[in-house]
């Protein structure tokens, strides 16, 4: 694709307006650092070598979008050492486990995150459907996921970060992948391969927004069910990667977030988890909109929508 071609499609209107207000809001009485790590320092595992090549588009809306993941990176985006609380959040953006909304769920919340003196991780993580992917296609993310926690937690010292403040977010499909490093944290997944390997994923609090819950009709998401377990799962593949099920009493603390009127992924998903989580005994916040659909994001064209990440900084803020 040509690079004209690339800039006109960026010129929606609705793109630029949001970017606009996002780079206001991160450049004012601050200035974010990001860089680039890929998450596997040696060979990725459960991957072989192929002529796949990922992909970086852009939808008609002007998201990125980011579908072939071959090499999966975090983006690392840091306030200043001025601004900085400590905090961080790993960001897992949502696209059925099929693509990922690379800026929309993914670097445009690690750049708000910034703004508030956290520090924002975007994980580029591998997509079970990938040809390259050798077996055990829907442990894949959860490899990456851990990895990425592990990952972050190594680098506390050189980001200025407090070990124990590390907790995760994630949107839609992004948001099933939170759920099940949440619930599947001390699984081993993975050969280690290095020394942060040994330290713990365990996050210390997840932020659920719109998230695919469980692989369970009626009210799964087909879409992202069928690209992490395929066509014809058995029951104990659907179980396991079904979160509310693997609630216990040391899941972390969980913010959900889901409009009512959810046509994609039903509003249930989020319901279901919070009541695993009371039923736990697990600290949890729930926020249910009327209206605002799926797939959200920060939600600033919606002027109920609009205030829910100001939501999120207030709980962070009162976590035990």
């Amino acid at each position: 694709m040509g690079l004209s071609r690339i800039i006109a499609q960026t010129k929606h209107m609705k793109s630029i307006k949001l970017t606009a207000l996002i780079f206001l809001l991160t450049t004012i009485g601050m200035s974010a650092q990001n860089t680039i790590i890929p998450l596997w320092p040696n060979r990725i595992p459960n991957q072989e070598a192929s002529n796949e090549a990922e992909k970086i588009e852009y939808t008609e809306d002007g998201i990125i979008w980011i579908t072939n993941v071959q090499e999966p990176t975090v983006e690392v985006f840091l306030p200043s050492k001025r601004m900085s609380n400590g905090k961080a959040v790993v960001i897992f953006p949502g696209g059925g486990y099929y693509g990922l909304a690379y800026d929309w769920e993914g670097t445009d919340i690690a750049k708000t995150l910034t703004a508030k003196g956290i520090a924002g991780i975007v994980v580029k993580y591998r997509l079970p459907w990938s040809k390259s992917i050798i077996k055990d296609k829907h442990l894949v993310p959860l490899q990456d996921a851990q990895r990425a926690m592990r990952l972050v937690r190594s680098k506390v010292k050189e980001w200025n970060l407090d070990e124990n403040q590390i907790g995760i977010m994630g949107f839609s499909a992004g948001g099933h992948l939170a759920s099940t490093l949440g619930t599947h944290y001390d699984e081993k997944v993975y050969p280690t391969q290095k020394g942060e390997d040994g330290i713990s994923a365990r996050p210390d609090f997840m932020a659920l927004i719109y998230p695919v819950i469980t692989l369970g009709e009626p009210s799964t998401h087909t879409g992202s069910r069928a690209s992490l377990v395929g066509e014809n799962p058995t029951q104990a593949e659907l179980d396991y990667l079904s979160n509310e099920k693997q609630v216990d009493e040391n899941t972390p603390p969980t913010f959900l977030l889901h409009a009512a009127d959810d046509g994609a992924v039903p509003v249930e998903n989020s319901l279901m988890f919070f009541s695993a989580l009371k039923e736990n005994k697990v600290p949890a916040t729930m926020h249910v909109y009327p209206t605002g659909g799926h797939g959200f994001s920060l939600g600033l064209e919606h002027e109920r929508l609009k205030n829910w990440i100001n939501l999120f900084f207030d709980w962070m803020d009162n976590l035990d």
